[in-house]
């Protein structure tokens, strides 16, 4: 096994799937975010 494979698994292990919990509540807000602010990607230049 490959050194970073069983890195990762050790984290995996120890934190259970907190990290992918905290990640998709991180990219909810940011959609939140992201719909507020237009829905645009290009936004205009601010003075």
């Amino acid at each position: 096994m490959f050194c970073s494979m069983k890195i990762s698994q050790d984290i995996r292990r120890e934190h259970g799937g907190a990290l992918a919990v905290d990640a998709e509540a991180g990219m909810a807000e940011k959609s939140r975010e992201f719909a507020a602010a237009g829905n645009r990607v290009y936004l205009p230049i601010a003075d």
